[in-house]
């Protein structure tokens, strides 16, 4: 299995219990598919550097996982179908 960074940004027009149940179907999603969560790390709201679907600013989440391709693909479907989700990023890491 190799190692991938996701960070993805949920809309800050969420309640925090939404937000952080966002966080948790994802982690969720991701164990579910086989993929262990070595790191996570909420970083709170942040502005955007630009506006992304009407939004200026955003609540920035990153995963680091050791996980099976599977995985990754499925995170990028459901990011990807996902209304709450509205930017999301997957880098392999080589270390």
């Amino acid at each position: 299995m190799k190692k991938y960074e996701i960070m993805f940004i949920v809309k800050p027009t969420l309640e925090e219990a939404s937000i952080k149940k966002v966080f948790e179907d994802t982690k969720k999603m991701l164990t579910d598919n086989n993929a262990k969560i070595l790191e996570e790390k909420e970083m709170g709201q942040r502005d955007l550097a630009y506006e992304i679907k009407k939004h200026k600013t955003g609540y920035y989440f990153l995963l680091v996982v050791e996980s099976p391709v599977e995985a990754i693909n499925e995170f990028n479907r459901i990011a990807n179908i996902s209304s709450d989700i509205i930017r999301s990023l997957v880098t392999k890491n080589e270390n």
